[in-house]
């Protein structure tokens, strides 16, 4: 894939600091928006059948109802639509005011979910695509992530394949709620072909993969539904060490957007332990998961937890053993949208907070 060239000769930044934004979503306004992306076949499937789901929500996904797909009350487009829908008014409420460098688009459609693979598999090209014409193509500071049916890796890759020459395009889309854990070999043909375009795998708050949502069963509340997936981070960020994936894929690299961070220390601790323990069990690991842990993955700001002292901020950001591990996100639209002038207390070290806002993420993403 070629790399993105990033100007940034002349700006003026109204936050005092230039920052790329890791996780905006952009929204399919209506099923209707993607029929002229599908074929007739795919067309007609829709109509008389629609989208089928392996998760228990047979008509709506479990957020609650007044808050369609966990958006902010004022993201609401004045012409109608839904909030992440109308390129616009994005514009208006969030790129132009923040004068922001880049912002990379994460559509949550929800195409890997579907019970009929080829149906998933159809769905992705119709979401591409219509990110590269209604968005990529007319929205220079715009990047995406390529939307795949990762439930099977052959129509995947065929996807990957397919779109990761646009330059828009810089990385392929996982929620973390998959069938199996991502360490799994079913996904290991999605991370080759990842690394063979140089392009990152992130997985993205969300997903429902079929199971029970925690170890013993579904929760009563979305409160509950919405803490949880911190869980299913740690267990992907466990599954993809121990399986061997940075072993077999050393140029792989992983972003985990919107899961938190103040979890990975206390989990790197716990896993080196456990491996020096029980290292016979997986002689393919080579150095410890904290190791590979540093080398291979980056996690986003929102939601950044808020202990009482910004000390305390800090020391979790040394726990995690790199100044580099922290990227930043505002999750715009949704209800916990982070503004990048609120997002850090007042006396936070201005070096860190610029490999925060810029440095870390270009690095990652390999933006000139």
């Amino acid at each position: 894939m070629s790399e993105v060239k990033v100007e940034t000769k002349g700006s003026k930044r109204k936050t005092g600091l230039p920052f790329i934004d890791c996780d905006i979503h952009n929204e399919v306004p209506s099923p209707d928006a993607l029929k002229p992306y599908l074929s007739q076949r795919w067309r007609q499937y829709m109509e008389m059948v629609g989208t089928r789901t392996y998760h228990g929500f047979a008509q709506h996904i479990p957020y609650p109802k007044g808050n369609a797909g966990g958006t902010r009350q004022d993201a609401w487009p004045p012409n109608g639509g839904i909030p992440g829908s109308d390129l616009n008014f994005m514009r208006k409420q969030l790129l132009d005011p923040l004068n922001m460098e880049i912002g990379i688009l994460n559509c949550l459609y929800r195409v890997a979910e579907q019970l009929n693979d080829e149906f998933s598999a159809a769905l992705a090209r119709a979401v591409n695509d219509w990110q590269m014409e209604e968005w990529l193509d007319k929205e220079p500071r715009l990047r995406a992530s390529i939307v795949i049916p990762y439930e099977n890796a052959e129509f995947a890759v065929e996807e990957i394949n397919r779109v990761a020459s646009h330059p828009g395009f810089v990385q392929v889309l996982f929620l973390p709620r998959t069938r199996e854990p991502l360490g799994r070999r079913r996904y290991w043909k999605i991370y080759e072909a990842a690394e063979n375009h140089g392009l990152p795998i992130v997985i993205h708050f969300a997903g429902l993969g079929g199971n029970a949502i925690t170890s013993h069963g579904f929760p009563s509340y979305y409160i509950e539904d919405h803490t949880t997936m911190a869980q299913a981070f740690q267990s992907q960020v466990i599954s993809m060490v121990c399986e061997g994936v940075f072993e077999r894929f050393p140029g792989l690299r992983v972003a985990l957007l919107e899961g938190g961070f103040a979890w990975l220390p206390s989990l790197m601790w716990r896993l080196d332990q456990q491996w020096k323990r029980l290292h016979a069990e997986v002689p393919f690991l080579k150095r410890k998961p904290s190791e590979y842990i540093r080398e291979h993955m980056r996690v986003t700001t929102q939601p950044m937890e808020e202990p009482p002292k910004l000390e305390y901020l800090l020391q979790v950001i040394e726990w995690l053993g790199s100044n580099e591990m922290l990227m930043f996100s505002t999750d715009y639209p949704h209800w916990d949208y982070d503004s990048p002038e609120l997002a850090f207390p007042a006396k936070f070290p201005i070096e860190l907070k610029k490999k925060i806002f810029y440095d870390n993420a270009r690095a990652f993403y390999r933006f000139k």
